[in-house]
């Protein structure tokens, strides 16, 4: 599988597990984004749809859902939480969160926008 080349930054989110700053620019322009689809950043496979996102209010992008197959789930190092990683590369994603009741499934996906790219359906 071919890669895209990573920037320091997103190499310590994607490679080492990092964590990027909450509310930051990116925050602002993931709340701004319309249709499309969310791919990986290391790999460009399909992880999150639009009609999944929602304001979480926790400065992080935030999905209830995502694609069949594309998301994996692993126990998080600090063994309280669990982790999401990308099912094609293992690119750290962020983390998984139940039972918040934010939205009618419950769910919350928690993601560094660095590990994403989103692609414009219109």
């Amino acid at each position: 599988m071919n890669y895209n080349r990573l920037t320091p930054e997103e190499e310590y989110v994607i490679l080492r597990k990092g964590t990027e700053r909450p509310f930051g620019a990116n925050y602002e322009k993931f709340l701004h984004e319309g249709n499309g689809i969310y791919v990986c950043r290391q790999c460009n496979t399909p992880l999150y749809t639009s009609k999944n996102k929602f304001d979480s209010h926790c400065g992080w992008p935030s999905f209830d859902d995502e694609i069949a197959g594309a998301v994996k789930r692993v126990p998080d190092a600090d063994g309280r939480r669990v982790e999401i990683i990308c099912a094609a590369c293992g690119g750290h994603l962020g983390h998984v969160f139940i039972g918040e009741r934010m939205t009618p499934k419950n769910t919350r996906h928690c993601v560094n926008y660095t590990s994403i790219k989103f692609i414009s359906a219109e």
